[in-house]
């Protein structure tokens, strides 16, 4: 049986949400490349600038959400009551999970390669996420389910193996690949599961989940190098902006609000559009070659996504129908 999720958001709405989240995700990658060409910014200074402009463009937005609330006089719909020390917990474990899964996969790239340490994190992820899900909240892919995972990380596998940018397999790349997994699993699961009911706000949880994750970072960059040279300062300050707005603020708040009616092993699978809409990226702006073996590895993953979001509809559909004849 499938799990319901009770939030408002339509489950169509929230496979959108959860696509365009993880295809700005890989523009990210891009926008780095061209970053790190110049601003002297290391990953971990640049994980923590993406996190704090983020946290200051979400916090614009929420108090203009407020403001425009006030002018024209309307409602605040209430959200169910979330106990204090519920709140707390999910706030800091999301926010350390989201630390320790931008940090620690930025450092498995850098010990062991692009290729290597994308595949271990995002094949690992939705794994550990589809145990997590079944241990803690009884979710079942079901057969269609399974095979759409496994599909998917078939053509994850093909896509970054078979762009001829293999790296060297070293065992501290591969331990900060899984840490890394293990991160995005814990932030998934967390959210998937506090935010039932409707009593979290999305932006809310955006907000504070950057904010712990910031002040965590913080000390680790001021180490490494905090501030961008100076020269072509303006190309980089436009860089950063870009990652802290589009593929921070923008599409961490849709991945959270998505979350509200996505099960967690569906969402970390859609995820995995992030490499396809980087490798787009790689090929068209940054003169890579498309090899044979990306393009099939694109198609199936793209396939095996579109699969397991006919699973998911039909898996609420067939909820909605069961509950209305219960």
């Amino acid at each position: 049986m499938h799990a319901v999720p009770t939030s408002a958001l339509p489950v169509g709405r929230g496979l959108l949400y959860v696509t365009f989240a993880a295809t700005a995700w890989g523009t990210a990658g891009a926008a780095a490349a061209l970053l790190y060409r110049g601003s002297g910014l290391g990953p971990i200074s640049l994980t923590f600038w993406r996190t704090f402009g983020g946290l200051v463009l979400l916090l614009a937005v929420v108090a203009g959400r407020a403001l425009l609330r006030r002018r024209t006089g309307a409602l605040t719909v209430p959200r169910p009551y979330e106990p204090l020390r519920r709140r707390l917990t999910r706030i800091v474990v999301t926010g350390l999970a989201l630390a320790v899964f931008q940090a620690a996969y930025f450092a498995s790239v850098e010990a062991t390669g692009l290729a290597v340490g994308t595949v271990v994190t995002m094949g690992a992820g939705p794994v550990l996420i589809a145990i997590g899900a079944r241990l803690t909240m009884g979710e079942r892919l079901g057969a269609g389910g399974v095979l759409a995972v496994v599909g998917a990380l078939a053509g994850l596998t093909v896509l970054v193996l078979g762009g001829g940018g293999a790296g060297t397999v070293r065992p501290a790349g591969i331990g900060y690949a899984l840490l890394s997994a293990a991160g995005c699993a814990a932030m998934t699961l967390t959210t998937r599961r506090m935010g039932r009911g409707g009593a979290s706000d999305p932006y809310a949880s955006t907000i504070s989940a950057f904010a712990v994750c910031a002040l965590i970072l913080l000390p680790f960059a001021a180490v490494e190098g905090l501030w961008p040279q100076a020269h072509d300062l303006g190309r980089s300050l436009i860089l950063t902006g870009y990652i802290a707005a589009v593929p921070t603020a923008l599409a961490y708040g849709l991945y959270f609000a998505g979350l509200a009616a996505v099960r967690a092993a569906t969402a970390s699978v859609i995820s995995l559009i992030e490499p396809v809409s980087a490798a787009a990226l790689a090929v068209l702006f940054l003169g890579e070659r498309l090899t044979m073996a990306t393009a099939a590895g694109t198609a199936v993953l793209l396939t095996a996504v579109a699969a397991l979001a006919v699973t998911e509809a039909r898996g609420a559909v067939a909820a909605r129908a069961a509950a209305v004849a219960g």
